[in-house]
């Protein structure tokens, strides 16, 4: 993790990522005949269950629930769709079928997450660019130009008109590195205008955490700073390299519905708009605002930078949406301890992806969209979920002092909304919470010699992966790519924000077959052509030797963590370590 001594008023900024208590509307599920325990394997699922796993991890069992659950048939298992909810009665049924018992609400396998869908009508919605040099008007394209969506839940429609655009650099107000990208600024009516990332990616030096991504450098923080600013829009321009990722996944996450939880204010403390657009289409509207981008961005990364209004350029725009109430679903299941079974490790891995699109285009299969436009999210994370269940079943076999709590959650595509949901909701003490492992996509690289860790340098839970790995002839590597933030990119950060030491490791790069060039290879080719497209799709041809390795080694660190009676704690200084300390001492520990 990238390590940061913060005061104690950026740790509760920190925690601002998820959502506050107050402000996600309570919910209550009651039993229902869908949420009962399955006791034997179920019939009536979309598919059908393995029949013959074993207690023990390897490659076939993996290769069975991943191909499953990437299989067309759940339609990308998009969250709140009808074929999408049946993914989470699949992973019921499977946990029931390995030996765990269920742990949501009420006794049942499922915890109920309110969600609310936000449709664009994009026939009916845009945005409108004016006023700059040249005197004309510039309608953005939607998916090719821009990208727009709205968190106000309580409408229908909006519109705004001449909308003054700033430029406010990174967006950031950080006082503890001494940055105010808003000082003396006041947004009230306008529109601001900021980069992806942060300014110590842009600098390379010490300055915020250098080439590693701080929380200020995240897309949901700018929107959210925008919206407590008081601004009318806020528009976060594009860049491949900072943002870690190409325009074709802003373009595919951000169209079609919309995903969050059920907000008790409606999205009220929120812009009227937030917007992606394109590096093309910002360069030209800064020249058209008379200014020059390449310059801007390096005035953005200097000290004392202030912000900057983009002349007499403003933005009009409306937009038209459906919006709907719906419910999603968190899986829990539970392996007792024996001697402290009201201290529990936890386990998680998102089980939804993207769905299913609602139209089909003509292309080749390396292109966006093909003919088949099922996102199968078979690495992005049907992995994830084969790992969660094959350790599950793995432990089931073991004698526990400590119990295992198994978490596959929602919404993860949508914003980290299903663990974001859990950790404010527990089912059990999140600070009897001893830590937690998380899987999300793990790629089909075969063996390496190394693991990666995301957040490398976060807690004692280095240490017992360490150790096991060097006993087996393999290495803990840092993350290689800190500047892509990826720590602030899946569900264990909801956890680490309330204290609870999470560990976040994949596969390496290292192939014990073709080394670093292979491995990089891989990720590579699943980045630029796989990632949050159609194209993530299951093959027979994968190598799973690896994926095998990995999940071991998580679940060694797992059953040496449930086998004890310490407490991994935050390494010193990391920014969650303080949080963690008031948890246990609540707890009176």
């Amino acid at each position: 993790m990238i390590r940061l001594t913060l005061p104690a008023s950026l740790l509760a900024l920190v925690t601002a990522c998820a959502p506050a208590t107050e402000d996600i509307a309570p919910i209550t599920p009651e039993p229902t005949a869908e949420s009962a325990q399955p006791t034997e394997p179920a019939t009536g699922l979309v598919l059908p269950l393995p029949s013959d796993t074993i207690a023990e991890i390897r490659a076939d069992d993996l290769r069975q629930r991943i191909a499953t659950l990437s299989d067309d048939a759940f339609e990308g298992r998009g969250p709140g769709a009808p074929v999408g909810e049946r993914t989470a009665d699949w992973i019921a049924a499977e946990m029931a079928r390995v030996g765990l018992h269920p742990a949501g609400a009420n006794g049942a396998w499922f915890q109920t997450v309110g969600m609310v869908g936000q449709t664009l009508d994009e026939n009916a919605s845009g945005l409108t660019f004016s006023g700059g040099a040249s005197g004309e008007d510039f309608p953005m394209t939607l998916r090719e130009d821009a990208v727009m969506w709205t968190k106000k839940q309580d409408r229908d429609e909006a519109s705004w008109q001449d909308s003054d655009l700033v430029f406010v650099g990174y967006g950031v107000v950080a006082p503890e590195y001494g940055w105010d990208d808003y000082d003396g600024l006041d947004v009230e009516g306008k529109t601001v205008v900021m980069l992806v990332n942060d300014p110590g990616y842009a600098r390379q030096d010490e300055l915020f955490k250098g080439n590693a991504m701080t929380y200020y450098g995240r897309w949901t923080y700018k929107f959210e700073e925008a919206g407590r600013q008081g601004a009318t829009g806020a528009i976060v321009v594009h860049e491949t390299a900072p943002a870690s990722y190409g325009w074709d996944v802003v373009a595919n996450s951000w169209s079609g519905a919309q995903a969050d939880l059920v907000r008790s204010d409606g999205g009220a403390n929120r812009t009227i708009f937030e917007s992606w657009i394109s590096e093309e289409t910002a360069r030209a509207l800064f020249a058209e605002a008379g200014l020059d981008f390449s310059e801007m961005k390096i005035r953005a990364k200097t000290e004392g930078f202030r912000s900057i209004d983009m002349g007499d350029l403003t933005v009009s725009g409306s937009f038209s949406q459906s919006v709907s109430t719906t419910e999603s679903r968190n899986v829990v299941g539970l392996l007792p301890g024996q001697t402290a079974p009201d201290e529990y490790t936890l386990f998680t891995a998102h089980w939804d992806h993207l769905g299913k699109k609602s139209e089909e285009r003509d292309g080749e299969p390396t292109q966006d969209f093909y003919r088949d436009h099922i996102f199968n999210g078979a690495v992005d994370n049907a992995t994830g979920v084969a790992a969660l269940i094959e350790i599950a079943e793995a432990m089931a076999e073991d004698e526990l002092d400590r119990s295992a709590l198994f978490l596959a959650v929602t919404l993860e595509e949508s914003g980290l909304l299903g663990s974001a949901f859990y950790a404010e909701n527990p089912t059990v003490p999140m600070n009897k919470i001893v830590a937690g492992l998380n899987m999300d996509a793990m790629l089909p690289t075969g063996r390496t010699r190394d693991m990666i860790v995301v957040g490398y340098g976060a807690s004692e839970l280095e240490d017992l992966l360490r150790d096991y790995l060097e006993a087996n002839d393999r290495v803990i590597v840092p993350d290689p790519s800190p500047q892509a933030g990826y720590f602030y990119r899946s569900d264990h950060v909801s956890f680490a924000k309330k204290g609870v030491p999470m560990l976040y490791a994949d596969g390496g790069t290292d192939a014990r077959d073709g080394g670093v060039a292979r491995g990089r290879a891989v990720a590579d080719a699943y980045r630029t052509q796989r990632y949050h497209k159609p194209m993530d799709e299951y093959s027979d041809d994968w190598d799973l030797s690896g994926i095998e390795e990995d999940v071991t080694a998580l679940y060694a660190v797992g059953l040496k963590v449930l086998q004890s009676d310490e407490w991994p704690t935050w390494y010193s200084g990391n920014e969650f370590e303080a949080i963690r300390k008031a948890s246990l001492a609540e707890r009176g520990s």
